[in-house]
C-alpha cells in the first residue's frame, strides 16, 4: 500500500470515529435546539441541525434537493482526494495529511446526511451577539485539512524558468 494511504486512511478513520462519537454524545446528552454554557461570552456547545454546508449555506427547509446535491458533491470530493492520495509524492507529508483530514472531514458529515438527511453542529464560538455559525468535530477537520493543502502547495516547487 502507498504511503500516502498508510497516512491519510487512519487520520481520516480516526476523524470520521471522533466527529461521530461527539455527535452522538451531543444527541444523547442534549435536547435538540438547547445550550449548555461553558465559557460565558465566549463559547456554549448547541445541539442544532443544518441541512446545508458550512456557515448554514443552503440551510432551508422549504428545498429538499440539498441533502442530494451535498451527498454527490461529498462522494465526487471523495473520488478525487482518493485520486490526488494516488498522484502524491511519498515526501509530500502536508499534502496527504491534509488530503486525509478533509476526506475524514467529509464522510464524518457524510454519515449524518445518510442517516438523516442533516448534519448535527455543536460547537458555538461568539462575543456579545456575535455568533460564528454552529459547527462540529468534521469541519474542523475540513477546515485544517484546507489549510494544511494551502501551505503543502504554497511549499511546492515550480519549474524553473529554462530560457
Amino acid at each position: 500500500m502507498r504511503r500516502s494511504f498508510r497516512l491519510a486512511l487512519p487520520l481520516a478513520l480516526l476523524l470520521i470515529g471522533l466527529d461521530q462519537a461527539t455527535k452522538a454524545w451531543i444527541q444523547h446528552n442534549m435536547v435538540l435546539y438547547t445550550t449548555r454554557p461553558v465559557i460565558p461570552d465566549f463559547f456554549n456547545l448547541v445541539y442544532v441541525l443544518n441541512r446545508g454546508a458550512a456557515f448554514g449555506f443552503l440551510n432551508r427547509s422549504d428545498i429538499q434537493w440539498q441533502t442530494y446535491f451535498f451527498f454527490a458533491a461529498t462522494a465526487l470530493a471523495v473520488l478525487i482526494i482518493i485520486h490526488l492520495l494516488r498522484m502524491a509524492r511519498d515526501s509530500d507529508t502536508l499534502l496527504i495529511l491534509g488530503l486525509g483530514s478533509i476526506l475524514g472531514g467529509a464522510i464524518g458529515n457524510l454519515f449524518d446526511r445518510i442517516r438523516t438527511g442533516e448534519v448535527v453542529d455543536f460547537l458555538d464560538f461568539y462575543w456579545k451577539s456575535y455568533h460564528w455559525p454552529a459547527f462540529n468535530v468534521a469541519d474542523i477537520a475540513i477546515f485544517l485539512g484546507s489549510m494544511a493543502l494551502l501551505i503543502a502547495f504554497y511549499r511546492m516547487r515550480r519549474p524553473r524558468d529554462r530560457s
